[in-house]
């Protein structure tokens, strides 16, 4: 078996060798998985924290999954609740609140849900939309439309990676990576 080529990136003081993968034909973009990585996610975490400690927020928003360890100790840190927003309905959710996304790394639309719950607590706060990597800006898009629609107020965008050369000046991010095309 080859050995698969990686991108080296160093974010929050620490340096990981991330997998490049083809996501659509001559397009690859180096992989960032933060799941069962404790130590990148609590550097992170603490890094994404400390830049954001003057937002008037109330509450952070995700989407599911690679988002979670991130918001969970962001969330500790910070000392705000945190809500994931699901990318499957369940019964339990109610009248839940959706938005259609297409994800860079599915290339197929997949549909964001906000618990009936969540729809009722985020309500007229200030909210922090956090995310592992923007992409393409899709899903962003729609956790936006549905903090919009439950009347929350976006007072900042997050995410450890931004990705490729649109203008992500107004992400907090941490570091950005590059879009490979042959």
């Amino acid at each position: 078996m080859n050995e698969r080529e990686t991108y080296t990136v160093q974010v929050a003081g620490i340096t990981r060798h991330l997998p490049l993968f083809e996501v659509a034909p001559g397009v690859r973009i180096a992989i960032f998985n933060m799941l069962g990585d404790t130590i990148v996610v609590k550097a992170t975490a603490a890094a994404l924290a400390e830049q954001l400690k003057e937002a008037p927020a109330d509450v952070l928003v995700t989407a599911e999954a690679k988002g979670i360890p991130l918001i969970y100790e962001m969330s500790a840190l910070m000392g705000l609740p945190y809500m994931v927003l699901r990318k499957s309905y369940k019964s339990y959710m109610g009248d839940a609140l959706s938005a259609e996304t297409i994800s860079i790394t599915t290339g197929k639309p997949q549909t964001l849900f906000m618990d009936e719950k969540d729809t009722h607590f985020i309500k007229g706060k200030n909210v922090i939309l956090v995310d592992d990597v923007i992409s393409t800006g899709s899903t962003l898009k729609g956790m936006e439309k549905l903090v919009n629609q439950a009347g929350g107020h976006i007072v900042k965008t997050a995410a450890v990676f931004t990705e490729g050369n649109a203008d992500w000046s107004h992400i907090v991010a941490l570091a950005n990576l590059p879009v490979f095309t042959e």
